[in-house]
C-alpha cells in the first residue's frame, strides 16, 4: 500500500506541473533581449570551445520554449548592464544578479530563482586566517573582488572596515580573474556562492578549500525595464521551473557535475 501510496503521489504531482505548464502565456515568438556578462561560472561563462554555455543559459532556454520566446543575446560589462538595461537597451540581465532595494530603484526583478550564500574561498595550504575575524585582523592579507558586486560589498562591511577604498581590496574585471589570482597568490581570498565554491573546490584537487561559516544569504533574480512586459510571464515560468524539478536537476547539473575550473 505505501508503494502504491507513493507512486500516486508522484502521478499526482507531475500531472500537477504539467496542468501549470499549460497554463503559461504563449507569447507567440516575440523576440526578448537579453545582456549577460559571461564571466560567473558557472551561471554563464564561456566554456574551453569558446561557447557561453552555463545555468542561467539552459533556465531561459526553457523559459523561452515554455513561454514560446525568441532568444537574443548581448554581452557587456557588469558595471554598465544594470545602467543599460535601466535605459531600456535591453529587455532583460541575468549575470547572477542580487535582489536588492537600491536596484529596485533602477529595474523590476523578477522572482527570485536561485537562493545564495556567501563563502570564503581560499588556497588549500591557508592557515594564517580561519573566518572572516581573523582574515581582518591580518593586514597583510588581500582579498578579490569586482566593484559593484554583493561579493565586494560583503568583502567591505563583513570581512573589512566598512571603507570600500581599502586597499586590501584587489579588483577584476570578471570573477573568474578573481579566482586565478587566489591561485596564484595575488590574494589571499575570494568569496563566492557556496555551491559554486564547492565546485571550485572539488575541482581544484587539493589547491582551494572553504573556511569559515556562510557570511550571508541572497536571493538572484532576473532584470528589466522599469513595468516590462516580460516580468510576469518569466515570474509564471519560473514558478513552474521550480514546480517540476527543472532547477533542481540544472542545480546538479552544473554545480555539482560539472568540473569547475576546466
Amino acid at each position: 500500500m505505501k508503494l502504491s501510496a507513493a507512486f500516486g503521489a508522484v502521478a499526482l504531482s507531475l500531472a500537477a506541473a504539467a496542468a501549470f505548464a499549460q497554463d503559461l502565456p504563449d507569447l507567440s515568438g516575440k523576440e526578448i533581449v537579453v545582456v549577460t556578462e559571461n564571466a560567473y561560472p558557472p551561471l554563464q561563462f564561456v566554456d574551453g570551445s569558446g561557447a557561453a554555455v552555463g545555468w542561467e543559459y539552459d533556465a531561459m532556454a526553457e523559459i523561452a520554449k515554455r513561454l514560446n520566446l525568441k532568444v537574443t543575446y548581448q554581452n557587456t560589462s557588469w558595471e554598465a548592464m544594470i545602467p543599460a538595461v535601466a535605459e531600456g537597451q535591453y529587455d532583460m540581465g541575468m549575470t547572477g544578479i542580487t535582489i536588492t532595494d537600491e536596484r529596485k530603484e533602477q529595474v523590476d526583478f523578477s522572482d527570485s530563482y536561485m537562493t545564495s550564500e556567501s563563502v570564503m574561498l581560499v588556497r588549500g595550504d591557508e592557515t594564517r586566517f580561519t573566518d572572516a575575524t581573523s582574515f581582518g585582523a591580518n593586514a597583510d592579507l588581500l582579498i578579490g573582488a569586482q566593484a559593484g558586486t554583493t561579493p565586494f560589498y560583503t568583502a567591505v562591511y563583513s570581512v573589512l572596515d566598512g571603507n570600500e577604498q581599502n586597499p586590501r581590496i584587489k579588483l577584476f574585471e570578471t570573477f573568474g580573474a578573481s579566482v586565478e589570482a587566489l591561485k596564484a597568490g595575488d590574494v589571499d581570498l575570494v568569496l563566492t556562492d557556496g555551491t559554486a565554491g564547492a565546485g571550485y573546490v572539488a575541482a581544484s584537487n587539493g589547491a582551494l578549500k572553504i573556511v569559515g561559516a556562510p557570511l550571508g544569504t541572497e536571493e538572484f533574480g532576473f532584470i528589466f525595464p522599469k513595468g516590462s512586459e516580460f516580468v510576469a510571464p518569466i515570474n509564471a515560468a519560473i514558478a513552474s521551473l521550480k514546480a517540476d524539478g527543472t532547477f533542481e536537476a540544472l542545480n546538479k547539473k552544473w554545480f555539482l557535475d560539472y568540473a569547475m575550473g576546466n
